[in-house]
C-alpha cells in the first residue's frame, strides 16, 4: 500500500485531536459537505501569543475528511492565526499526498473550509476561496 494512502487510512482509523469542543474557544466552527453529510466542528485555544495551543474537532464523514482533519489539526499546534489563514488548499492537499476527484476533493477541503471560517472570525463561508 502506498505510503500516503496507508497515512490516510492511520488518520481516518486513529484521528488525532478528535474529542468535544474545547470551552473556550478562541477558534469555533462547524458546517458540512451537501453533497454527501460529512460533518465537522473545529475548535481551538490560543496561548498568550497568539499561537494555537490545543484543538479539538468531531464529526463524521467518510475517510478522507476524517483523515484531512486529523493532519490539519496536528499541523495547526504552535500556529499564530496569521499562519493559519495563509494554509492553503495546496498545502492541505500536499499534506494528503494523494490524487482526488472532484468529489473527494470536497471531502479533503472541508477542514480548510472549517478552519478558515473559524480563524477569520466568520459565520459563514463559501468554501469558494480556498486557494
Amino acid at each position: 500500500m502506498d505510503l500516503y494512502l496507508e497515512n490516510i487510512v492511520d488518520h481516518g482509523r486513529n484521528p488525532r485531536n478528535f474529542g468535544p469542543p474545547l470551552d473556550p474557544a478562541d477558534i469555533d466552527y462547524a458546517d458540512e459537505n451537501p453533497f454527501c453529510g460529512d460533518y465537522l466542528h473545529l475548535t481551538a485555544q490560543l496561548d498568550d501569543e497568539g499561537r494555537v495551543k490545543a484543538v479539538s474537532w468531531e464529526g463524521h464523514g467518510c475517510t478522507i475528511s476524517q483523515a484531512s482533519a486529523s493532519m490539519l489539526g496536528e499541523q495547526m499546534i504552535g500556529k499564530t492565526l496569521d499562519e493559519l489563514q495563509h494554509f492553503d488548499r495546496q498545502d492541505l492537499l500536499d499534506l494528503l499526498g494523494i490524487e482526488l476527484s472532484p468529489t473527494r476533493l470536497k471531502c479533503a477541503l472541508l477542514s480548510l473550509k472549517v478552519l478558515k471560517a473559524g480563524a477569520y472570525g466568520l459565520h459563514a463561508w463559501t468554501g469558494e476561496d480556498e486557494s
